[in-house]
This record gives C-alpha cells, sequence and structure tokens, in this order.
C-alpha cells in the first residue's frame, strides 16, 4: 500500500501578548483573522505563565509583543510563548516586535561591556524563532545578530506620507539631531526632495564639563525643519535640538520618529518644548497620561499585516519598504 497522501494547507496564527494587546488586535483586524486566545498569567513570585487554548499544531504562527516598560518582562513572556508554541509543533514561528528590544546595546562602546541585542536575538533563536519581523531597527546591522531571515520594515512611508499631506515640502529642510542620524536624516530628503542641515554637539572649550554648544551645519533660517529619529526616550536631545533650531531662525520645528518611548522626564519636556507637532507611530503603548497636545500617533499596524501576509504567502516583504534595507 502506497503512503497516505494529504493536502497540504498553510494556517496562518496570530498570538498577542500582554504589553500592547490593542495593536495586535488593529493588525487582527486588518488582516481578517482572530488572536488566539491565550491564557497567561504571572505567579506571585513574578513568573510567568502561558497555554495558548487552541491547537497550533503545524501553523504559521505570528507572536506579536510591543516591548514597552517593563522590558524583561515583556521579552521574557514573548520567549516563553515561542517555546510553548515550538512545543506545541507550530511549523514556523515568526516573532514580531515593533520595537526590538535593547536594540540600542549593538556594540562595545567600552572595554567589558555586553552586546545585548545579539543577546536578544540568540535567545529569539533558542526559544524556538525562525524569523523576526521589526521595525526601524536602532542599528540595520542587528539584522546579522540573528540566524534566519529578518523582515526590517521601515515607518518612513507612513510618517513622510502624513507630513506630505500636511505641510509645504518645498520650503522644509531635514535636520538630524546628531552624526549618528545622517544615513536615517539623507534618507529622508530623498523621500521629501529637500534639503538636510545637521547639528553638531561639541563641547564649550571655555567652560569646563558643558556638554553643549550646539552647532547647525546646514541652512535652517526662515525653514520648516523636520527633526527625524528612530526613537524619542526621555527627549533631551531632540529638544536641545529644536531648541537651537529655533535660536538660529527657524521658522517651525517638527519631529518624527517612529518609537514613542518616552521614559521620565519626557512629557514634561516635550509639553514645554518649541515643537509645533511630533509625530510618532504605536509600535509602542502610549498611555494618556503620556500624551501631550503636540502629539500626532499613526499607526503602524497596516504595515505589519501587510508584512505578515507576505511573509505567510511567501511573497516579497522588501517591496513594502521600497527596497530599503
Amino acid at each position: 500500500m502506497s503512503g497516505v497522501k494529504k493536502p497540504t494547507q498553510k494556517q496562518l496564527m496570530l498570538f498577542s501578548g500582554r504589553a500592547f494587546p490593542e495593536l495586535a488586535g488593529e493588525i487582527a483586524e486588518l488582516m481578517g483573522v482572530e488572536i488566539v486566545p491565550t491564557r497567561a498569567m504571572n505567579y506571585a513570585n513574578s513568573e510567568i505563565y502561558v497555554r495558548f487554548e487552541e491547537s497550533v499544531r503545524g501553523c504559521d504562527a505570528f507572536v506579536i509583543q510591543s516591548h514597552a516598560a517593563p522590558v524583561n518582562e515583556w521579552l521574557m513572556e514573548q520567549l516563553i510563548m515561542v517555546d510553548a508554541l515550538k512545543r506545541a509543533s507550530a511549523k514556523r514561528i515568526t516573532v514580531v516586535a515593533p520595537f526590538y528590544p535593547y536594540a540600542r546595546q549593538d556594540k562595545k562602546h567600552a572595554g567589558r561591556e555586553p552586546i545585548s541585542a545579539r543577546l536578544v536575538a540568540d535567545l529569539y533563536k533558542t526559544a524556538g524563532a525562525s524569523r523576526l519581523m521589526s521595525v526601524d531597527l536602532h542599528a540595520a546591522q542587528i539584522q546579522g545578530f540573528f540566524d534566519g531571515p529578518v523582515d526590517h520594515l521601515w515607518a518612513l512611508p507612513v510618517l513622510s506620507d502624513y507630513i506630505q499631506s500636511k505641510y509645504d515640502t518645498s520650503e522644509m529642510t531635514v535636520v538630524s539631531p546628531d552624526a549618528g542620524r545622517v544615513r536615517l536624516a539623507d534618507m529622508w530628503t530623498d523621500k521629501l526632495n529637500c534639503s538636510l542641515a545637521i547639528i553638531h554637539k561639541r563641547r564649550d572649550p571655555n567652560i569646563a564639563n558643558t556638554v553643549a554648544v550646539h552647532e547647525v551645519v546646514g541652512e535652517v533660517e526662515g525653514r520648516v525643519c523636520l527633526l527625524v529619529d528612530d526613537m524619542i526616550d526621555t527627549g533631551g536631545t531632540i529638544c536641545q535640538a529644536a531648541e537651537a533650531l529655533m535660536a538660529r531662525g527657524a521658522k517651525k520645528v517638527i519631529a518624527a520618529a517612529t518609537h514613542p518611548v518616552l521614559s521620565g522626564p519626557a512629557f514634561d519636556r516635550l509639553s514645554a518644548s518649541a515643537f509645533e507637532e511630533v509625530i510618532v507611530t504605536n509600535t509602542l503603548p502610549i498611555p494618556e497620561e503620556r500624551r501631550f497636545e503636540t502629539l500626532t500617533v499613526l499607526s503602524i499596524g497596516p504595515l505589519i499585516a501587510r508584512a505578515i501576509n507576505a511573509v505567510f504567502e511567501d511573497g516579497s516583504v522588501t517591496s513594502l519598504f521600497g527596497g530599503q534595507s
């Protein structure tokens, strides 16, 4: 008797951690699927328990988690979810981390430091992930830390479409807040077809132990200045940059950043800043008490939904962001 043949039918299943279920729910709605019911809880000693309420055998699993504070807890939860899927015989497991945890620790700045971004990639692989998906990695080389495919999505189309619909880009200058973000700013100038300026931070030679003379390289007087960055954390760098631009005659200053980390003093700093508007995406949850008057939040959900569909259907993810990598 010959072997039994079964039709191969792929099944996409979406799973959500507890950090930001609203984003996962939006992605599921856009894709026309349901989030798989999951029982998740913390024991009294803070250990995490996860169990999926449906069979996941043979499925193409996508595990969505936004790594807001407390980052360590949500990272551990996602790792445990991946492990549970692997042990329940999921066929392929894709980690969807819109904001990659520990991305800023991507190299050693001094001796005896860790490279935590690489450690996180190793943890995902060990847990059972076969693929990673993230938005605007802090450093592109993180793609090489994971032993498997990495879908590096860009929020630039989402942010730039909004800016082009609201502002006159003919009078706009894209500004990099420091030397490290020049490549990102350069991509913005190509997209908006406008000029580039850079803020160079140097120490005042006349005053000991001060950080701060902000030199602006490029023409900003009378211009609408667009400060671009991959994230806003405490808001210190970008608010100082805005002040430097206004002091040099900028007409107005707006900011565009993908990840609204908004830690500690960010709310107070941005509320009191010179910004006309601060535009971010919802890769991370922003509680109501952290939202300020000039904040605009655009959804990254449609981009992630299209990327998940492309991966599931073995299509091109690169086409979603114009071939950037």
